[in-house]
């Protein structure tokens, strides 16, 4: 593999996988989890869905859950340090 890719590509090449793999993921779970897409016949003859609780359900996944308990900080650590009152 090293004979046509040259190695500066490997961090493109890992950067381009990762953002794919995140795609990919939205896509499905849009696909297979949320209430509002129908793929089956069958309920895509109704127009308006009444499932709030599902939706609910959908947008309030284990990630969004969990990060509401968390302060909203990107850096801890550092904010900490630069906040420091001497």
């Amino acid at each position: 593999m090293a004979r046509w890719m040259k190695p500066e590509v490997y961090p493109l090449l890992a950067a381009m996988t990762f953002v794919t793999g995140m795609c990919v993921f939205q896509l499905t779970r849009n696909m297979l989890l949320n209430p509002d897409v129908r793929i089956n016949k069958a309920h895509r003859s109704s127009a308006v869905l009444e499932n709030a609780e599902e939706g609910e359900k959908y947008s309030q996944h284990a990630l969004r859950k969990f990060l509401r308990q968390r302060r909203p900080e990107i850096m801890p650590a550092v904010n900490q340090f630069f906040s420091k009152k001497e």
